[in-house]
């Protein structure tokens, strides 16, 4: 079991439960060290004077905030420390608020929040399932080392969970942040209908355990691949390219052709073959060239065209897949690159894998 980072009490009105907070989330980020070019030497950081030029003992650091270019106010440790909120003792809800008025934009941290002791699991419980079934969230300050959080406590695949919160002056003005935004662009009933099919074409269910950090993966084989002395290969692929304007509606009617399920198209192939057997048993004989001689062009032709229907097949159903669903298969195929490819380029690399080789 992992050790609580915080431990305390949860009220809100005359209800109280002891808690304990734990970390919900971790990076796996690979981490490296900083070395010297050409040894094995370790490079470290001091803390340096940028006058002076020498090593200044951490005893020796405060804390100045600049109020002019070279000036500062000179602040303390121990002052800081002196108005530090400390460690709260209690997560004192103020208030519960829908959970679909909060924008998920001011969410930051997530830690579970379960009873401390076997004893309080049936107060605990109650908030539990009070907050599922009213869909609500309890609002709290809450101090942690040395610093005070906004927080949302909400009942989740029944237990508690604590989110830290951005206050509103922390989140910034998308307006004033983004440039580009379109104020109002007239978008015809068409070109929304369209959109709306692919979008619900490309549904999926939401599987958490389907995405992964391809790049994490990518730099796990690259060490690997450099400590096995093995070929070091680089992500290819054309990069995509940005929608036409002029061409929306080609661009959407391409994508909901290609999102079409693939048992459709093979549906609708099947009839071609057969049609084409038909007729060469009624013919009875195969087509002759001149002088009497067996043509093998028609023979050559139908295999190019049957290998073009198969592309294009192919093609459209590398169409209908998701980004995973096609890295899966380019890990199959031990595709070089693939973990910092698009999804287009894993697309691309896809075709090109199950293109026809010709015989030298």
């Amino acid at each position: 079991m992992a050790r609580p980072v915080w431990t305390g009490v949860l009220t809100f009105g005359l209800v109280t439960v002891p808690v304990a907070l734990y970390t919900a989330t971790s990076s796996h980020d690979v981490r490296f060290h900083q070395l010297q070019r050409g040894t094995s030497d370790r490079v470290r950081t001091k803390r340096v004077n940028e006058r002076t030029n020498e090593e200044v003992e951490f005893s020796e650091i405060v804390k100045g905030y600049e109020v002019a270019e070279g000036e500062y106010v000179i602040v303390e440790p121990e002052e800081l420390e002196q108005i530090s909120p400390g460690r709260s003792r209690t997560i004192d809800i103020a208030g519960f608020v829908d959970l679909a008025d909060v924008d998920p934009i001011f969410f930051d941290k997530t830690y579970y929040l379960g009873p401390r002791g076997t004893e309080y699991q049936k107060v605990y419980a109650l908030l539990v399932e009070a907050l599922d079934h009213a869909g609500k969230a309890g609002l709290a300050m809450f101090a942690m080392r040395g610093k005070e959080y906004l927080t949302a406590v909400r009942s989740e695949q029944g237990m508690l969970e604590l989110h830290t919160m951005h206050f509103a002056d922390e989140v910034r003005d998308a307006r004033t942040e983004v440039g580009d935004l379109p104020e109002k662009v007239k978008l015809s009933a068409q070109e929304l209908k369209t959109a709306e099919q692919l979008i619900g074409m490309l549904a999926i269910d939401w599987k958490p355990e389907d995405w992964h950090d391809t790049y994490e993966e990518q730099v796990k084989k690259l060490v690997e691949d450099k400590l096995a002395g093995r070929e070091i290969a680089v992500s290819t692929g054309p990069a995509p390219e940005a929608t036409n304007v002029i061409d929306l509606m080609d661009a959407l009617r391409r994508s909901l052709e290609g999102a079409r399920k693939p048992a459709d198209e093979g549906a609708t192939e099947q009839p071609r073959k057969t049609t084409g057997r038909a007729k060469g048993a009624r013919t009875g004989h195969s087509p002759k060239a001149a002088g009497g001689k067996k043509s093998t062009s028609t023979k050559a032709s139908t295999g190019k065209s049957t290998t073009k229907r198969t592309s294009a097949t192919g093609k459209r159903q590398l169409s209908a897949l998701t980004k995973t669903e096609l890295y899966q298969r380019a890990t199959h195929l031990d595709i070089p690159g693939r973990s910092t490819m698009t999804r287009d380029q894993l697309q691309h690399a896809l075709e090109e894998a199950s293109r026809p080789r010709r015989a030298s």
